[in-house]
């Protein structure tokens, strides 16, 4: 079972984190969270790790319409969104919110995840199109 839909692009690290920031916002998402796991891991633990960040991604509509539907919802959001450096290449992943879903078993959340995961999927399409 796939939970994400991965690309990658031609922008460098800090280019496709702005990049992806201003294409979720050209899509009704807020980024909520912005966690900076290689600096969390250097500080706290001592390790080096590769670029990395999770962009906790809310549309503030689709998240009312799903919560409306689900109350105990908000344990599985936002809508994580990962900008890494891996192997010599930047990568963007988002979660397929379909498949997140389905561990609730509410079938009215269906659409919701659906529109979610275009909005998503539109943001990672054009990453995936740009270059330098």
């Amino acid at each position: 079972m796939s939970y994400s839909k991965i690309v990658t692009t031609a922008l460098r690290y800090d280019e496709a984190l702005e990049r992806v920031k201003t294409l979720l916002s050209e899509e009704g998402f807020g980024v909520l969270c912005d966690i900076d796991v290689s600096k969390t891991l250097h500080e706290k633990l001592d390790i080096e790790f590769r670029p990395y960040r999770i962009l906790g991604a809310c549309n503030p509509v689709l998240a009312h319409k799903a919560l409306e539907r689900e109350p105990q919802l908000g344990l599985l959001l936002p809508c994580n969104v990962v900008i890494q450096e891996f192997a010599g290449a930047t990568t963007v992943s988002a979660i397929d919110v379909r498949t997140l879903l389905s561990v609730v078993g509410n079938p009215e959340l269906l659409e919701i995840a659906d529109e979610v995961n275009a909005r998503l999927r539109c943001v990672l399409d054009h990453l995936a199109s740009e270059s330098v």
